[in-house]
């Protein structure tokens, strides 16, 4: 063995010992290991020189020696614990930890985040029937007999992030739900659909021709001629629109509770408009005189900020109650599928027609990608439709 500074091996007992010096002390300090001269042993006694050296350093050091003794363990037979017992108690809860872990995140993250995921598990934990971390399998088994298999799976996830933060805050001792993750759920296959031509022009005059809806027809042709996500659309002011309504800034989004936030990826674009195109003059017919700045373009019938929880209701369907019974009103599109003329797509598909039609019509996939705020890949993966367009094979 090589020898160390400090570290040596008692030619009697081959015992690795520990001597040193120490400045303002007369006499030389010795550490008697008791344990063999092997490089794995060396690593442990080296391990405890550096400890000394370092107390030393901040002149704390113990010149007693017993802070540095090699103490013997009993050996215990693993089989024979009950580890649950060994553990300490958290003193913080499950609610108290998910609070902390929120407002931790809450400068990281989009608010929208943390008023939509992180609230909807705030909630989730406030109905458990117990948030002791030490009842961590009770919390698990509650989830699994009361949401779905989807739900749970999350949850859980969530609880043991939230735990592994905690520990590496040194506010827990250690993360309960670690090893009581569920089996991740299969992700049903993306319901990727588009409209075609006909039926995109046949929603299109439906709107403009109701009595009840005509009011939305301009953010429906928008959503229809731009492919833009609906979020981006209700946040649109008159001042992202060019004084030629040619170029249109894309840079923000809204959710369902009005709030803004950056677009999904992050990504800001600029959607170029043809001169005389039918979203050209649009844009210039529905424009108000003397139109703010920080004024939205798309708001409803009372002069209300659009979002998606309002836009289902004249897309797909509108509800009301009265004297105990509930009434049905069909949307336009779900009234177009009812009768059987369209196939019933979600709002969404309106940026899956754009794209479809826009590469059929001889737009390159990266110049679509640009307009859509994507790449490439996801395009190519999502909103290129093939089974609605028709075409043959070329002889070759």
């Amino acid at each position: 063995m090589t020898e160390d500074k400090w570290i040596s091996s008692d030619p009697r007992t081959k015992k690795l010992v520990i001597r040193f010096w120490v400045k303002g002390f007369t006499k030389q300090f010795f550490i008697s290991t008791g344990l063999k001269d092997t490089q794995r042993n060396r690593e442990i006694v080296r391990s405890k020189r550096d400890a000394i050296a370092t107390d030393i350093a901040l002149e704390r050091f113990d010149p007693t020696l017993n802070s540095y003794q090699f103490k013997a363990t009993k050996q215990i037979d693993p089989a024979s614990v009950d580890l649950q017992k060994l553990k300490p108690k958290q003193q913080l809860d499950l609610q108290q930890l998910w609070d902390k872990f929120t407002e931790f995140q809450s400068s990281q993250l989009e608010q929208t985040t943390i008023l939509g995921r992180y609230s909807k598990t705030a909630n989730i934990i406030s109905r458990s029937p117990t948030r002791n971390l030490n009842e961590a399998p009770k919390i698990r088994d509650w989830l699994l007999a009361n949401f779905s298999h989807f739900t749970a799976w999350g949850n859980l996830t969530d609880y043991s992030r939230c735990c592994k933060w905690a520990c590496d805050s040194e506010l827990i001792t250690y993360n309960p739900f670690e090893k009581l993750q569920v089996q991740k759920p299969k992700i049903k296959y993306r319901d990727c659909k588009a409209f075609t031509l006909e039926q995109r022009d046949l929603i299109i005059e439906s709107f403009d021709q109701h009595r009840i809806y005509q009011h939305y027809a301009p953010l429906v042709k928008f959503l229809f001629w731009t492919g833009a996500r609906s979020g981006e659309v209700f946040a649109l002011t008159w001042g992202d629109i060019s004084s030629h309504y040619r170029r249109i800034s894309i840079n923000k989004s809204q959710n369902f509770k009005g709030i803004k936030k950056g677009t999904k990826n992050g990504k800001q674009r600029v959607f170029s408009v043809q001169e005389n195109s039918k979203l050209h003059q649009m844009l210039k017919d529905i424009k108000p005189k003397n139109a703010n700045s920080t004024e939205l373009i798309f708001l409803s019938k009372t002069g209300k900020p659009i979002n998606s929880d309002n836009f289902i209701l004249f897309w797909k369907e509108d509800r009301a109650k009265s004297n105990g019974n509930v009434y049905r009103y069909l949307g336009v599109v779900a009234e177009l599928a009812t009768q059987g003329r369209i196939p019933y797509l979600k709002p969404y598909a309106t940026r899956h027609t754009f794209a479809t039609w826009a590469i059929t019509s001889g737009l390159s996939v990266d110049k679509v990608a640009n307009l859509l705020g994507d790449t490439v890949q996801t395009v190519l993966k999502y909103y290129c439709h093939p089974e609605i367009v028709d075409f043959e094979c070329p002889d070759f």
